[in-house]
C-alpha cells in the first residue's frame, strides 16, 4: 500500500496512508484512493484530504517496505 508524506511550510508533516496518487486543483493540492489499485485518477477515484499549494514543501511517496524506516531528513515538530 503506498502512502504520502506531505511537509509544509511550517515544517510539519503529515502523513496519509491510503493515498495512491494526487493532483492540483486550482489552489489547492488533492490527494485520492482510486478503488481496485487501478492507479489512475477517474470519475471514481475518492478524495481523501486536500491542502493548499503554496503551504506545501514537499510530497514525498513511500511504499509498505519504507513505512517502518526512520526519515532522516524530515523535521517534524510535535507541538
Amino acid at each position: 500500500m503506498a502512502m504520502f508524506e506531505i511537509t509544509m511550510t511550517d515544517r510539519t508533516t503529515e502523513c496519509l496512508v491510503e493515498a495512491e496518487a494526487y493532483q492540483q486543483e486550482g489552489p489547492m493540492t488533492t490527494f485520492f484512493r482510486s478503488d481496485g489499485g487501478r492507479g489512475t485518477l477517474d470519475s471514481w477515484a475518492t478524495r481523501l484530504a486536500s491542502f493548499r499549494s503554496a503551504d506545501v514543501l514537499m510530497i514525498r511517496r513511500r511504499n509498505d517496505s519504507m513505512a517502518d524506516r526512520p526519515i532522516l531528513d524530515l523535521v517534524v515538530n510535535s507541538a
